[in-house]
């Protein structure tokens, strides 16, 4: 049972994705008109949405890996992959970081679903020629549409491997047992989360407003969500400023907030576990990063997922929480891993 406490900041933690039946048009913006840093740069896409991205490593077309990040909730192509600058140098990795709908420059996809995170990257890839192979690593959230990608680009074999760091777990799976989910707390804030998100979205909108609520400082502190190496990233990094009040009582941050949990928990059209070997001859370039003590999602999940997919390379750190991408030496493990197949012995090493 959680205490009244938890119970408070997850009510508000779960504000950060609703708003209310009877919300006003949010004011538009002319994008096109706005000026961007000279590192960012946008692509129209197909629909006429414009997708903001920056590079990072490696020029582009020196590059002997090209590697698409895609950001989690309330993150954006600005989020920080650590890795030493001489592993990035000697193995030639360029990082294409973007903006996914709605985030940082990116416009927002009205339309957005499952499907249409994936034809954005693919897109992305193509208006870059990044070739015939390229990587795709995804964090928390931005774990559903890299497994977006296996399922709908329509030849999977452009990607040569992909990564999910802590991926996020959609409890409408079919395949996740109950023995497993029926009981988890976080089952029952993400199905209250999504009822309110669909029918109710303009009073969580008001609720996430009141100054009596928990500040974000207060849930970046809370045990509940983060274990202590969590907390002590959060003494680190600016934290979660999209998640805030005030960034959150602007109508385009909480749209787009809204409207990319309503996706990636709601009815997708495929279950992972039944996605065939996206890899050659039966190989395997697939790899899950959890953490044993991440608060987030249960590591009992991944365990089953990674069982049920013999393709899927699975990774643990032993006292890893939610913010394991923030953690020393998992960046420098998780390209190894990926693009020269140099899996660690062990991960107690990956600490704060």
């Amino acid at each position: 049972m959680m205490s009244t406490t938890a119970v408070v900041l997850m009510i508000g933690l779960m504000g950060m994705v609703y708003q209310a039946t009877q919300l006003t048009p949010p004011p538009q913006i002319d994008r096109k008109a706005e000026e961007h840093a000279d590192d960012c740069t946008r692509i129209r896409l197909s629909d006429g949405r414009y997708l903001a991205f920056r590079e990072k490593g490696v020029p582009r077309n020196n590059a002997k890996y090209k590697i698409i990040l895609v950001h989690g909730f309330g993150s954006s192509k600005e989020m920080n992959f650590l890795a030493p600058q001489e592993l990035i140098d000697e193995l030639g990795i360029c990082f294409l970081q973007y903006d996914r709908a709605g985030y940082g420059e990116s416009d927002p996809n009205p339309k957005r679903s499952v499907k249409s995170e994936a034809l954005d990257i693919e897109e992305l890839a193509d208006q870059l020629e990044l070739g015939s192979k390229f990587y795709v690593i995804g964090v928390s959230m931005g774990s559903y549409p890299v497994w977006s990608c296996l399922k709908y680009i329509p030849n999977r074999q452009v990607l040569a491997g992909a990564a999910l760091i802590v991926p996020v777990i959609n409890y409408k799976w079919r395949s996740l047992p109950q023995s497993l989910i029926r009981d988890d707390y976080r089952r029952r804030l993400v199905q209250l989360t999504y009822l309110f998100s669909s029918y109710a979205p303009g009073l969580l909108h008001w609720w996430v407003s009141q100054q009596w609520l928990p500040s974000n400082s207060v849930l970046e502190r809370n045990p509940v969500f983060f274990n202590p190496h969590d907390i002590e990233i959060l003494k680190k990094i600016p934290g979660f400023p999209m998640l805030s009040k005030a960034k959150l009582a602007e109508r385009e941050v909480f749209d787009t907030l809204r409207h990319d949990f309503l996706v990636g928990f709601g009815d997708w059209e495929f279950d992972p576990t039944e996605l065939e070997n996206p890899f050659p001859s039966n190989t395997s370039n697939f790899h899950i990063w959890q953490g044993y003590e991440d608060r987030v999602v249960p590591f009992q999940l991944q365990r089953f997922i990674s069982g049920k997919l013999p393709w899927i390379r699975y990774h643990e750190v032993p006292e890893g929480g939610h913010l394991i991408v923030h953690y020393n030496g998992l960046g420098e493990a998780v390209l190894k891993s990926l693009l020269v197949g140099e899996d660690p012995l062990t991960l107690d090493h990956v600490k704060p």
